[in-house]
């Protein structure tokens, strides 16, 4: 009983020295208390034997606590298991009224058989842990004791996460015949514990989607630093308090965008807008707008073009900002004329020819007047003034009353043809501004000539 007592000492300090530093793996530890029968094995054959493991008639079983396991995790399905029994043997398989003292104290490895079970069948249940083992121990009965082979087979019920029910059958194997062969059955409450916690948080590290930060249960131990109810790892700001539809960012003008994406976080806006406000629609926000009331362009900061002449033509395309006309001339007055009628007139001029000394005008003349005058009949709002021109020949006064009744001549023309005589004036200039040599007969007569200028091109 003194060998009892101080392997029972023994194996109590393990557990709780275990207890304190064993804490390198989730729930590593386990410990098993229970109840422990000897079945003292008889015959050498296979069918006695086998007889005898099923039969219970010849059990010996104290009505206490008799087996105190304690399991330590190794790796792989492996684990260590040191166990102390005490028993009283009252049926050694000759003798039923014995009265023999048992104890035990082993060391077996176990494995895991959900293992296998995994790798066969890709899972496995929660609740039901079976398991074989190895191992051997020392073994005392009535005094005399040896070291013995230990094999059998167990499993564990889990009933919660931590707490479950342990059965253990096996036998035992001598090598010197001091103790009997036999078989040890056990049954038991198992407790796990030892599981690490690194970061304190309360949640195991097995469980621990955190393990070196402290967090909260319900985020698997991941923290929510801004208490938002998002998790760190999900919130896009997790050090400011948010809303989940945000991925945990505040959003303080409630516009459905976060702020750390809204260019205007205190106004609400739209998305397409980058959650700014738009408050004419023209594309430019609010805070770009120079007229937030008014739908203008951006390329004039959100205000209207102006038109300042009221033409319907906007400043930026009006060459003529002041002047109302149409888009057709890009917002100026339209001329009265056109160049290329101008031209026409002054190539036509040319053709209008005089008899010398005389306002006559020479054959021919009046095909070219003619085709002037439907040219100003074209243009009703245009104005002309008629110049006549003679050479250096006479004097000048006979040339000033000269070139005045060439230009009389010809307006006088164009009156009798229809065109308007207040839209036309006649001036003579005698001699002045040739447009040729005076010292030849063709220079002279290319200086007897009409000029015909519009007056109001505009």
């Amino acid at each position: 009983m003194k060998h009892l007592k101080i392997a029972v000492i023994a194996l109590f300090t393990f557990v709780m020295v275990a207890n304190v530093n064993a804490q390198d793996s989730n729930n590593p530890w386990a410990i098993t208390l229970g109840f422990n029968s000897i079945d003292i094995r008889g015959g050498k054959s296979i069918s006695s034997i086998a007889n005898d493991y099923l039969g219970t008639g010849d059990w010996n079983t104290l009505p206490s606590i008799s087996r105190i396991g304690v399991t330590k995790y190794l790796q792989d399905g492996f684990s260590l298991q040191l166990a102390g029994s005490l028993n009283k043997i009252k049926n050694n398989g000759v003798v039923t009224n014995a009265d023999m003292m048992y104890y035990a104290f082993d060391a077996n490895v176990l494995y895991d058989v959900n293992k296998l079970v995994e790798l066969a069948f890709g899972s496995t249940t929660k609740w039901f842990d079976p398991y074989v083992y190895l191992g051997g121990g020392y073994t005392s009965l009535d005094g005399n004791g040896e070291a013995m082979l230990n094999v059998g087979a167990g499993f564990n019920v889990w009933f919660k996460e931590n707490v479950g029910l342990n059965l253990q059958s096996g036998a035992k194997r001598n090598f010197s015949g001091e103790v009997a062969d036999h078989f040890q059955h056990t049954i038991g409450v198992i407790f796990k514990f030892g599981g690490k916690d690194t970061d304190g948080d309360g949640v195991y590290d097995k469980d621990d989607s955190c393990p070196d930060v402290a967090g909260l249960a319900a985020f698997n131990g991941c923290p929510d630093a801004d208490g938002d109810g998002v998790q760190d790892s999900k919130d896009s700001c997790p050090n400011v308090a948010g809303l989940a539809a945000l991925n945990g960012c505040p959003d303080a003008d409630a516009d459905g965008i976060a702020d750390k994406d809204d260019m205007c976080p205190n106004e609400k806006g739209s998305a397409a807008n980058r959650g700014c406000p738009d408050s004419d629609g023209d594309g430019v926000v609010n805070k770009d707008d120079n007229c937030p009331n008014v739908a203008g362009p951006a390329a004039n900061g959100g205000c209207p073009w102006p038109d300042t002449d009221g033409d319907g033509v906007l400043d930026k395309d009006d060459n003529c900002v002041n002047e109302a006309g149409p888009a057709s001339n890009n917002g100026c007055p339209e001329p009265v004329i056109t160049d290329a009628a101008v031209q026409t007139i002054n190539m036509g001029a040319k053709s209008i020819l005089f008899n010398s000394g005389r306002s006559s005008f020479k054959p021919g003349v009046t095909k070219e007047l003619d085709a002037i005058v439907a040219i100003l009949n074209q243009f009703p709002k245009a104005t002309f003034a008629i110049g006549g021109y003679t050479d250096s020949t006479g004097s000048a006064k006979v040339n000033s009353k000269l070139s005045h009744k060439r230009a009389e001549a010809v307006m006088n023309y164009f009156v009798k043809k229809g065109v308007d005589a207040s839209r036309l004036t006649s001036k003579g200039y005698g001699s002045a501004d040739p447009i040729d040599s005076n010292k030849t007969r063709a220079g002279r007569a290319n200086n007897r000539r009409v000029e015909i200028k519009v007056a109001n091109n505009n």
